[in-house]
Parts: structure tokens; sequence; C-alpha cells
């Protein structure tokens, strides 16, 4: 990346629109590929949980489609376990939240993975690891029933009572380990994407960036609305969800937290890409345990951008650095006609919901 006066400008438009200092922007913008993509070492992995746990593991296997730092840990001595080996960027105060998140679903009695032990959270190499009980399930086919399981799960979820054992904000995919929290983190962490490839943009791509850089600054991040414990990437099933022999298991909480509501639903309703066949048993699911508001409608269409937009800058950022053309991948996600359909539908589906008796309008 170059220091020229192109991209100092960009550095300093950064800076003003995040309230970051200018090194920090710099920061912000240059070190994007390091906190996203970490690749550790398996056997160093296995050499630590030895000594950490004194466990005989004997090898540690990638088994995260997306992720090159999410382990299947073998043992002699006992059951597998699933080991997050997190990039020095995330602080270990983000694998302790992530294992707070846990004990607290644990106490709840909800279907997501369990610790391992007790003291589930270690150091290595500068970066933290948690170990969890490995899920022994299958992954649920898509365009099958399993928007309808993860609209259940996640009505599960958002009705859980909340308490101060809980307390960060979450909802940001956080592969940018500098930018987990709050729904708005994935909005600057978009930001980071596009201004850290800008001088970059084809003359010819130069409106379509604009105008998706445009977006992304006022976009709705859900700020006020009803708030619960979200998962945070629920969708990706392949990830983050198993069916077992007990039922469907939710694991991957790394972007987990309190936050809006809607953020969570409206990622999983845009996976629809419109369908009614897949938003009509999914709303119903999700709204068994959960009364949206009308305000949460209204915004529905808003706020179901948050991810997709992220997703789209993303996608420009790794195109533009590799040498590609920003137009490709520009509006794969964030399409507006497709996201205005799928809100419609979905706004139509709560809407034909029977009302419980006793209730008018939703609060």
């Amino acid at each position: 990346m170059t220091r020229d006066g192109s991209f100092k400008k960009v550095v300093r438009r950064h800076a003003e629109q995040t309230g970051q200092r200018y090194t920090e922007a710099l920061t912000d913008l240059e070190g994007i590929e390091d906190r996203m993509f970490h690749r550790p070492a398996a056997q160093r992995l296995v050499e630590h949980l030895r000594g950490r746990y004194g466990i005989d593991a004997v090898a540690a296997t990638q088994v995260s489609v997306h992720r090159a730092d999410v382990f299947r840990v073998d043992r002699n001595d006992g059951d597998s376990w699933i080991a997050r080996a997190f990039p020095p960027a995330r602080p270990r105060a983000g694998a302790e939240g992530d294992a707070a998140v846990l004990q607290f679903l644990a106490r709840h009695d909800y279907p997501a993975e369990r610790l391992a032990l007790d003291e589930a959270v270690s150091e290595l190499e500068d970066g933290s690891v948690l170990v969890t009980e490995f899920i022994h399930g299958e992954h649920i086919p898509p365009f099958t029933d399993n928007m309808t399981v993860m609209a259940d799960l996640l009505g599960r979820l958002h009705a859980l009572p909340m308490d101060d054992t809980v307390t960060r904000p979450g909802g940001a995919q956080g592969i940018d380990t500098s930018r987990e929290g709050s729904p708005r983190q994935d909005l600057l962490a978009a930001l980071a994407c596009l201004d850290a490839v800008d001088t970059k943009v084809p003359a010819g791509s130069r409106a379509q960036f604009e105008q998706l850089r445009d977006q992304v600054r006022s976009a709705d991040d859900g700020e006020g609305l009803p708030e619960a414990l979200l998962h945070g990437n629920l969708p990706h099933a392949p990830d983050h969800v198993l069916r077992t022999e007990h039922g469907p298991v939710v694991f991957n909480w790394t972007a987990s937290g309190r936050g809006p509501r809607l953020a969570d639903f409206a990622w999983l309703m845009r996976v629809s890409w419109g369908n009614p066949k897949l938003i009509d048993p999914a709303v119903e699911a999700y709204c068994r345990h959960v009364e949206l508001t009308e305000e949460e409608l209204e915004r529905l269409e808003g706020v179901m951008y948050i991810r997709p937009l992220y997703l789209d800058a993303f996608g420009c950022r790794r195109s533009l650095a590799n040498g590609g053309a920003a137009g490709t991948v520009l509006r794969q996600f964030s399409d507006p006609d497709n996201t205005h359909i799928t809100a419609e539908a979905v706004r139509a589906a709560v809407r034909h919901l029977p009302r419980p008796a006793g209730r008018g309008a939703r609060r």
C-alpha cells in the first residue's frame, strides 16, 4: 500500500469519519490482512494443550469451512475437543467473553456447545485459545428446513432473560478483530475495507464504489431497538449449527453479545433471497418466541443491509487488493431490489401471523 498524497487523504478522511487519530486510522487500514487471517500451526497447538491441561492430545485437524484457526483435537485419554486459536490481535478478554456467554447458555439449558472444562481459556504465542466439547452431529443442508431451524434457535435465544454475567456488546461478524462488538462495528469494518483500497479503484468503477461507500456510511445500525443476546452470524449453518440426536446445537459464539435483536433476525431473513417458501415458516418459528415491534418492522429493510454491506466491502477489498475490478463484487449481497423484496415478504409474513388473544397493535 503506497503512502502517496492520495492515500494520505484517504487516511485523514477515514480518521475523521471514524473518530480516530491519523496513526490509528493508518493502522486500521494497513493492518486488515493480519487481523483477519490467522493460520496457527496445528502441532504447536497440540503441544500447548498437552502442557496446559495435561491431556494426551494426538492431533489437531482444521474443521472450519471459513477459518484456518478452528481445530478438532483428538485425544487418547478422552473425548475430542474443539480448539479455537484466536489471532494475537484479539485480546484475551474476547475469548473470556465467549466463555462467559457459553456459561450463561449452559445455565439456561440452551442448545449450544459447552466448555471443555472450567478454565477453558489459555494463551498461546500472544493469542488466546478457547476449548469446547466436540459436537457429534451433521450439517443441515441449505434450502431444506435449515432456515426454520435457525429461526427457532434465534427466537429461543432472543427470549432468554438477560443478567449481568453477559454485558459485552455483540452482533458484528468480528472477522476483523479490531471491530468486534455491536452491529455498527460491521459497518466500520466495511468502511475500513473500502478505504484500504480506495486508491486502487479503476476510473470506470469509481461511481459504483462511492455509492457503496456512501451506503455503508449511512446504513441503519439498529441502535435504539429492543435488545437481546445475539449470536451474530447464525445463517452460516456449516460453521454454526449441527443437527444431533438431541436436536440442533449452535456453536461459534465469537460474535455474540448484547445488541438489537433485529440485526440477527434481519441477517437470517436476508439469506432467504426473498423466497416466501423459506421466509414464511422461518418467521412463524421465530415469532413463537419473540413479538417484533412495529418499529422493528419499519426498520427491517435498513437493518437488513448491515452484514451484506460488510460482505460486499470485504469482497471489494479482496478483489482490488488482488488486481481485480471493483465492479464485479460491489452489490453481490446488498442488491437493493432483492433486499426490498425480501423485507416486504418478511413484513407480510409477520403481519399475517395470528395475534395472541387480547393484544392489539404490536408494541
